[in-house]
C-alpha cells in the first residue's frame, strides 16, 4: 500500500536517465554543426538558418519559440525545486546556492577584465556565467559511479539557481524598446493564468492557449519572448497535501514529464545544432586572443572553476555547509571544472548580447566552444583519477 504514497522523481530527480544522456546527444550536435560549418556543406547550412519563414528567419524561429518551451522547462523546474526539491529548504540551499553565486560573479569579472580597454565589448559580460546542465551532467554520466550522487545533486541544485540567474540577468540587462501596451497585455495573461492557479484549474490546455498568448505578447514588448515560458511555468499548479508533497497527477508533474524527452532530445540539440557552427576559415591562434573570445574562455574556465570551488570552500571552511557526502576536496573541485561548461545558455545570452552581429557572435561561440571544451576535458579527467572517500562522513 505504501507504494502509493511514493513521492514520483522529478524530471530533475531523473535527470541520470533522461537529461544526461541528452547532453551526450547534445555533445555529438556540437560536434556534427562544426564539421558541417566547415565543410562543402557550409553554405546550405548558414542558407538554411537564414531563410525567412512566417515573418522570421529559422534561425529566430529557433532562439525565440523552440527555446521559450526550453524555458518553460528550466521554469518548471525552479518551481518544482523550490517547492519539493533539491531547493526546498535553506540548508540545502546553502551550499548550492553560494557556489552558483561565485560561478556567476567571477566569471564575469574575468571577461570584464578583458573587455575594458579599446576594442572591447563589455556588455557581453553574462556570457560565461552560465552552466549548461544537460551537458555538464553528460560528461559526469560518462565516468559512472567513480562519482558520489551527493555531488550529482549538488551539481544539478547549482545549474537550477544558475539558470535563475541567468532569466534574471535575460530580464533585466538584455530588454529594451519596451512596447507598453504589449507589456500591459502579458501582465493581463499573467493575471489571468495566477486566478487560473488561484482557482484550482488544473486542466492543462487554457494553461498551454494563454501560454501562446503570453509567448506572441512578450516577443511584441520588447521583452526576450523566451521569458514567456518562464512566466508561464510559475502558474503552472503544483498540487501538494500533507504526507504527499507532490502528487503524481499534478498538473507540473505531468507537463515536466511530457517536455524533458522533448527538450533534451529535440529542443536543446537542434539549438546547439543551429548556434555551435562557426566557421575557422581565416581563423588562427590571434584570433581567440581577441576581447570576448579570450574573455569567454577564460570567463567560463578559470571564472567558473574558481568561483565555485572558491565560493565553496570558503562556505565550508566557515562553517556555513557540509562537503557534500562521501565526496573528497579533488572531486568537487572537478565539479567546479565542469561548470565551466557553458554552452547552451552562454551562447543563447550571447546572441542577445550582440544582435545583429555575426562577427562578434561567432567571436562568442569561439569562446564559448573552447572554454567548454576545456573545462569538459580537464574536470572529467581529474574526476576520473580523483579516488572516492572510503570512509562513511561521521554522524554529529
Amino acid at each position: 500500500m505504501k507504494e502509493h504514497h511514493k513521492r514520483p522523481r522529478s524530471a530533475l530527480r531523473a535527470f541520470m536517465d533522461g537529461e544526461a544522456s541528452g547532453g551526450l546527444v547534445l555533445m555529438a550536435v556540437a560536434a556534427l554543426a562544426l564539421v558541417v560549418a566547415n565543410s562543402p556543406l557550409a553554405d546550405a547550412y548558414f542558407h538554411a538558418l537564414h531563410a525567412y519563414v512566417g515573418g522570421m528567419s529559422v534561425l529566430h524561429w529557433i532562439n525565440d519559440a523552440l527555446m521559450a518551451v526550453f524555458f518553460l522547462l528550466v521554469g518548471l523546474e525552479i518551481k518544482r525545486e523550490m517547492l519539493d526539491g533539491q531547493l526546498s529548504t535553506w540548508s540545502r540551499r546553502i551550499l548550492p546556492g553560494i557556489a552558483a553565486l561565485g560561478g556567476m560573479a567571477v566569471p564575469a569579472l574575468v571577461y570584464v577584465a578583458f573587455n575594458m580597454g579599446d576594442g572591447g565589448h563589455p556588455q557581453g559580460w553574462a556570457i560565461p556565467s552560465a552552466t549548461d546542465i544537460a551537458f555538464a551532467l553528460g560528461v559526469l554520466s560518462l565516468l559512472g559511479p567513480r562519482v558520489p550522487v551527493s555531488l550529482k545533486v549538488f551539481l544539478m541544485a547549482l545549474a537550477i539557481i544558475d539558470d535563475l540567474g541567468a532569466v534574471v540577468i535575460i530580464a533585466l540587462f538584455y530588454t529594451s524598446g519596451l512596447d507598453l501596451m504589449a507589456l500591459g497585455g502579458a501582465a493581463a495573461v499573467i493575471a489571468v493564468l495566477v486566478a487560473m492557479n488561484i482557482l484550482r484549474v488544473t486542466r492543462l490546455l487554457p494553461y498551454l492557449a494563454l501560454g501562446a498568448v503570453l509567448w506572441l505578447l512578450v516577443f511584441k514588448s520588447g521583452i526576450h519572448a523566451t521569458l514567456a515560458g518562464v512566466a508561464l511555468a510559475l502558474t503552472i499548479p503544483l498540487r501538494r497535501s500533507p504526507g504527499h508533497p507532490d502528487d503524481v497527477e499534478s498538473p507540473l508533474h505531468v507537463l515536466e514529464h511530457a517536455l524533458q524527452p522533448w527538450v533534451a532530445f529535440a529542443i536543446v540539440p537542434i539549438f546547439g545544432f543551429a548556434n555551435a557552427g562557426v566557421s575557422f576559415s581565416g581563423m588562427s591562434l590571434s584570433s581567440l586572443m581577441q576581447p570576448i573570445p579570450l574573455g569567454v574562455a577564460l570567463g567560463l574556465f578559470i571564472g567558473k572553476q574558481v568561483g565555485v570551488f572558491g565560493f565553496s570552500w570558503a562556505a565550508i571552511r566557515l562553517g556555513y555547509a557540509d562537503v557534500p557526502a562521501r565526496a573528497t576536496w579533488p572531486q568537487l573541485y572537478g565539479v567546479a571544472l565542469l561548470c565551466g561548461i557553458g554552452f547552451t545558455m552562454s551562447l543563447f545570452i550571447g546572441l542577445l548580447a550582440f544582435p545583429g552581429s555575426a562577427e562578434l557572435q561567432d567571436a562568442t561561440k569561439l569562446g564559448v566552444l573552447v572554454g567548454s571544451g576545456l573545462s569538459a576535458i580537464l574536470g572529467a579527467a581529474l574526476l576520473s583519477v580523483s579516488k572516492p572517500e572510503s570512509v562513511p562522513t561521521p554522524s554529529r
